[in-house]
C-alpha cells in the first residue's frame, strides 16, 4: 500500500468515526436531562422504597416491609379504586369530546384556525391555574354559579362540599383542560386518512354515519389507542388540578392515588412508604403502556 493510499484510508477512517459519534453528541443534552430528571429520581425512589426514611434521620433498610404494609393498607386500595372510577368516567368523556371537536374542525370551515386555537388554549394553562379558575366558578360561597343561582331565586348548591358535585366539578375541569390536546392528535389522524376512501364511499352511496362507522373510525384505531392510553395514564397521575380545586375533599371523596402518596410522603413524612407506593403506581402505569403496545401491534397486523 502506497503512502498516499494509507493517508486516504486514515482520513476516511477519521470521517467515519466522526459520523458515528456525531448523532450521539446531538442527543447528549436530551440524555443528560432525561438521566438527571427521570432516571436518577426513579432509581432513588426505588432505593428509598426499601428503607424507613423521614427525610431528617438516617435511612434504615427494612427490605419489603413497605410493600407488605401497602398490601394491608385499605386507604391505598380505596384511593386506587377511586382513581379507577375517575379514569373510567374521564377517559371516554375526553375521547368523545376530542374526537367530536376534531371532526368539526378538520373540515374546511370559516375561522377554523381560530376555533382550533380556542379549544387548544386550555391545554397551555397549568393544572393549578385550571383548578383555581374552576374553584371561582364552583365555589360554594363565592362561586359564579351559585351567585347566578341566587340571582334567579334558586338555593345555592354545595358544589365543592357535596361528594357528587365535587367529583362532577373535577371531571368537568379535567375534560375542559385536556380535550384540546387530544383534539390535535385526532386532527392529525384524520388528515392522515387518504381521501380516496371517502371518494370511493361516496360513489357507493355511503354518507354521514356510515362513512364515519366504516371508514373514519376503523382507520383512526391507532390514534384512538394512543389517545385512550395517554388519557388513562394522565388520569392515574392526576393530582394538581383536584388539589387546587377541591383539596381532595369533601372528606377523601376526590383524593386520588397521587395525592394520597403526596400526603404519606410529605404530611406523614414516611418517604420510604410513599416511594414504595410510587413504585407500585409505576408498575400499574407500565402495565397500561404494555397493554397499549400489545393492542397497537394487534391493530397493525
Amino acid at each position: 500500500m502506497s503512502e498516499g493510499q494509507r493517508l486516504n484510508r486514515n482520513t476516511l477512517a477519521k470521517q467515519n468515526r466522526k459520523l458515528v459519534i456525531a448523532p450521539y453528541l446531538f442527543i447528549l443534552p436530551n440524555l443528560l436531562i432525561f438521566g438527571t430528571f427521570i432516571v436518577f429520581p426513579s432509581l432513588l425512589g426505588l432505593y428509598y422504597s426499601f428503607h424507613v426514611y423521614d427525610g431528617l434521620n438516617p435511612m434504615k433498610f427494612n427490605g419489603l416491609a413497605n410493600y407488605i404494609k401497602i398490601i394491608g393498607d385499605r386507604e391505598f386500595w380505596s384511593t386506587i379504586g377511586r382513581t379507577g372510577i375517575y379514569a373510567a368516567i374521564v377517559v371516554p368523556l375526553i375521547y368523545a369530546a376530542a374526537l367530536g371537536i376534531a371532526l368539526l374542525l378538520a373540515r374546511e370551515i370559516r375561522m377554523r384556525g381560530f376555533f382550533r386555537a380556542v379549544f387548544y388554549w386550555p391545554t397551555m394553562i397549568s393544572y393549578i391555574i385550571v383548578g383555581l379558575t374552576w374553584k371561582w366558578i364552583f365555589g360554594d360561597s363565592f362561586g359564579i354559579l351559585n351567585h347566578l343561582l341566587t340571582v334567579v331565586g334558586v338555593e345555592p348548591v354545595g358544589f365543592l362540599t357535596s361528594s357528587f358535585w365535587a367529583n362532577t366539578a373535577v371531571i368537568i375541569a379535567t375534560v375542559w383542560s385536556r380535550a384540546g390536546f387530544f383534539m390535535v392528535i385526532f386532527i392529525a389522524g384524520l388528515q392522515a386518512i387518504p381521501t380516496d376512501y371517502y371518494e370511493a364511499a361516496r360513489l357507493d352511496g355511503a354518507t354521514g354515519m356510515k362513512v364515519f362507522r366504516y371508514i373514519t373510525l376503523p382507520l383512526l384505531k391507532p390514534t384512538s389507542l394512543l389517545v385512550v392510553m395517554l388519557t388513562l395514564i394522565d388520569a392515574f397521575k392526576a393530582f394538581p388540578l383536584m388539589f387546587a380545586l377541591t383539596g381532595g375533599g369533601p372528606g377523601k371523596d376526590t383524593t386520588y392515588i397521587v395525592q394520597y402518596i403526596y400526603e404519606i410522603g410529605f404530611n406523614r413524612q414516611e418517604l420510604g412508604l410513599a416511594s414504595a407506593m410510587s413504585v407500585m403506581l409505576f408498575i400499574l402505569i407500565g402495565g397500561f403502556s404494555a397493554l397499549q403496545f400489545r393492542l397497537s401491534k394487534g391493530g397493525a397486523t
